[in-house]
């Protein structure tokens, strides 16, 4: 059963096109911001798990490795379990409450940082409360992948930019291939992956003067940039598409990574 909120057409709107955007600023901004705090990134589980292999033997750092990437699923997984038990009573699913949870939850880390929860920033490495600020992050930016991803029925995704930069290459060199409709459609679709890298590096560029200028407490923009994008694209009656605000739909079964 599907609990998509957005199909090809809104998702190319200029009404929604910048929410994938601010997402993945957002992402940008925390990965850099954990990497700047405890040397490690956690919007994707590609490092995490890298790390886990590099441990291997040291088996308390790679129980908190694995705890990391436990996290990431686990905030997946409740964004769908969230969205899918309304679903399944019969009820709309609220889209929103999973990205504002997101937003709060970055608050926190923000507020708790600041009063000393997690020490100093930027220095210590690979000690609990590193971890501890490692998981709350990695569980956050899981429950935002998975949200977006059910939302645009897997069509977007705003964590990790892998998926993207392949798509973009496959993107731009179909478009060589192709005129018309098909061409317009494979460059606009190239056009939204190479928008979410830019934005991407350019939240990891933002937070580094953020955290030099408040340290935890740069953690509320990227919460800020996905509040933004909520109201924006997931929030009922304010996210709702005029007809001159879309644009043409792509083909059917076409992915947006």
């Amino acid at each position: 059963m599907s609990v998509a909120l957005h199909t090809p057409p809104t998702i190319f709107s200029m009404r929604h096109a910048p929410s994938w955007v601010l997402l993945a600023l957002a992402a940008g901004s925390v990965n850099a911001g954990a990497f700047l705090a405890c040397q490690r990134f956690v919007t994707h589980v590609t490092g995490l798990t890298t790390q886990l292999g590099i441990d291997a033997g040291l088996w308390g750092l790679m129980a908190e490795y694995g705890l990391v990437v436990l996290c990431f699923i686990a905030g997946a997984m409740s964004s769908v379990i969230v969205l899918q038990r309304r679903h399944q009573r019969g009820k709309p699913p609220l889209h929103a409450a999973p990205l504002i949870f997101v937003s709060t939850m970055l608050a926190g880390v923000a507020i708790s940082g600041h009063a000393g929860l997690f020490g100093q920033f930027g220095t210590s490495v690979e000690q609990p409360r590193d971890f501890l600020l490692l998981s709350l992050l990695s569980f956050a930016m899981g429950l935002q992948n998975a949200t977006v991803s059910t939302a645009t029925g897997g069509a977007v995704r705003t964590t990790h930019m892998t998926g993207p930069a392949t798509e973009l290459g496959v993107q731009l060199a179909s478009s060589f291939a192709m005129d018309g409709e098909a061409r317009r459609t494979a460059l606009q679709g190239a056009m939204l992956r190479g928008s979410k890298i830019i934005a991407f590096a350019s939240g990891a560029a933002l937070m580094v003067p953020a955290v030099r200028a408040g340290g935890y407490l740069a953690f509320l923009i990227p919460g800020a940039f996905i509040m933004t994008a909520t109201v924006l694209s997931f929030i009922p009656g304010m996210s709702v598409d005029t007809p001159s605000t879309r644009e043409p739909a792509l083909s059917r079964g076409h992915r947006i990574a």
